[in-house]
Order: C-alpha cells, then structure tokens, then sequence
C-alpha cells in the first residue's frame, strides 16, 4: 500500500475537479437515510481531510486515519484554518486501532482499492466491524474492474497547472486484476528561481473489485451488506458501473 509522498504537496491542485461538495453531500444523505445523524464518524484514508472536513460542517465529530505523513500534515493544515475539531492518526488502514468506538465508518475516493490483497481487505472490514458501535453503518466507495479495464486501461495523462505538472502512465494487468499508474512530478521551488522544478516519481497500485468479491469479504469479516449503489444515485450497480457505494452494518463481533 503505496502512501502519498510528493504527490501530497500537490494533491489539492490536481484533485481541484473533483466536486467534493456534491459527493459529501450525497455521502452525508446516504449516513441520514442509514440514520447517522450525529456522533463520531470514523474517515479511512481520509487523504488531505477535504471529506472529513466538510463531514465535521454537517455536524459529526470526525476521526481520519491515514497511512501518509506528509497527508495528513495538509489535512491538520486544513483544520487549523477551518477550527474543526477533528482527530487525525497516522495509521495503515490494514492495522489502525482506536480508543473507543464509533457511529459509522466511511471510506471513499477509492481507498479500499489500495489494499491489493482480498485478505488484507477482509481485515479492514473485520477491524471496521470491531470498531462499530451496535448496528454502526460503514459506508464505502471503490473503483470496479471494468473502470480499471475498459475506461482507465494503458493510458497516458499529463496535465500543466503552472506551479506543478504531472504525466500519468497507467497500465491495467487484467489476470492479477492489478492497477498500476507511474506518477512523473514537476513542482515548482520557492525561491528566487521561477522557473525551477522539483521532479518527484511515485508508483502506485489499486486493485479492482466486483460487487460480488466485496459482498463475500464484507460477510467473511462479520459485518452484514445492506446496500450497493451506483455511485451517487440510489440506482443497482450495472456491469458498466465505474464507482460502487456500499452499505454496510455492524453484526457482532467476529474473534480473529
């Protein structure tokens, strides 16, 4: 599970058209129909906090969690401005502990696809599971394989935003149903020199997942699925589904 190194500093920039506003709302309508109407919301792989701050707007006292310093230093950033009152660890998913439990969990922007390996999943789920509170609702986003093969696939992206450009290479292994994309990084110094840059090259991987292998991990780590929706709608997922939400509830806990 790749973190966030010098793409963190740039995240923000690069993720600016991404409409955080309407998907933290429709995640915030999905916790109100699930009756999550306050109380402490767990964030796994919160990233730079730009959802769990604007779940801690809507009212919840917010937990993020994530695997990358340098992430999270711009996720407290972010908090000292808004004042929210919100709890950061740094913590692999695959492992994270806490010091009580919660109201829900949720995970989105595709998080659960940097655990690779079904198993390790299985685990998130189980510690999820442990950490629900009675019949907490866990609420999650993940890329499917079709996007990963038929939309993404071996492609090449490179944007210029000025102060930083990026040239994405992106391969898809459809046997080990592995995602690979190769960041290339360009930031632009401080300094008196405006026309010096910083190269920085990361690798990544994400895994992409049916609807029916996260159903049978979500039932093997004793949680009960509920629900999966086509992302941001209340529709069934298609075989052309490219995101998928699901629902899922606290039932018990499983002993390792």
């Amino acid at each position: 599970m790749e973190a966030y190194t010098g793409f963190a500093a740039v995240y923000d920039i690069f993720m600016d058209n991404v409409p955080y506003e309407e998907w933290s709302s429709y995640l915030h309508g999905l916790l109100l129909e699930h009756g999550i109407e306050e109380g402490i919301v767990l964030d796994l792989g919160c990233g730079t906090g730009a959802m769990t701050e604007r779940l801690a707007a809507f009212g919840y006292d917010m937990i993020g969690v994530d695997n990358s310093e340098d992430m999270l230093e711009l996720a407290m950033e972010k908090r000292v401005q808004s004042g929210q009152d919100i709890l950061y660890l740094l913590q692999d998913m695959r492992e994270f502990e806490l010091y009580g439990t919660v109201r829900a969990a949720v995970s989105v922007c595709d998080s659960v696809n940097y655990i690779t390996e079904p198993e390790e999943l299985k685990e998130v789920f189980r510690l999820v599971n442990n950490y629900l509170d009675p019949e907490g609702v866990f609420i999650f986003d993940f890329n499917t394989v079709y996007k990963y093969k038929e939309v993404m696939g071996d492609t090449v992206i490179a944007e210029d935003r000025g102060e930083c450009s990026f040239i994405w290479d992106n391969y898809y292994y459809d046997e080990e149903k592995i995602n690979e994309y190769d960041l290339t990084l360009f930031i632009r110094e401080e300094g008196k020199e405006k026309n010096l840059y910083r190269k920085y090259q990361e690798t990544h991987y994400q895994r992409g997942y049916t609807l029916d292998e996260m159903k049978e991990l979500i039932q093997g780590s004793g949680l009960i699925f509920e629900t999966a929706y086509d992302a941001f709608t209340h529709e069934a997922p298609t075989e052309k589904s490219e995101r998928i939400y699901i629902i899922a509830r606290e039932y018990g806990k499983l002993q390792k």
